[in-house]
């Protein structure tokens, strides 16, 4: 085994759907066509793969409320997002250039 990790991002966007009445959910915010719109722009990017980015879906992040959320490892950086201009934000700056993007991190 090496110490290189399989992936250099490791992206988990939550796409739970909650019944209504409940909290909130990510899933009535958006968040499964913000994932697909994600994993086709990596891919668009030539970005897929190992030593490169995964996109993934997540069941509950448990972040609810400050939501639709995903999650970027290894660095544990947690970011909300509202359209496809936010996300695309995301993949530019921090998967790419490496910086965390201020506005959208929770």
């Amino acid at each position: 085994m090496s110490d290189q990790q399989f992936y250099q991002h490791h992206v988990f966007f939550c796409l739970n759907q909650r019944e209504s009445g409940g909290r909130p959910c990510c899933h009535d915010r958006g968040a499964q066509e913000a994932q697909e719109h994600a994993k086709r722009r990596i891919k668009d990017l030539d970005l897929s793969g190992p030593g490169k980015v995964r996109i993934n879906k997540a069941g509950c992040l448990d972040r609810c409320e400050e939501g639709p959320v995903l999650v970027v490892y290894p660095e544990g950086t947690w970011y909300t997002y509202v359209d496809k201009e936010d996300i695309d934000e995301i993949i530019d700056e921090h998967l790419v250039k490496g910086k965390v993007v201020e506005r959208l991190k929770i």
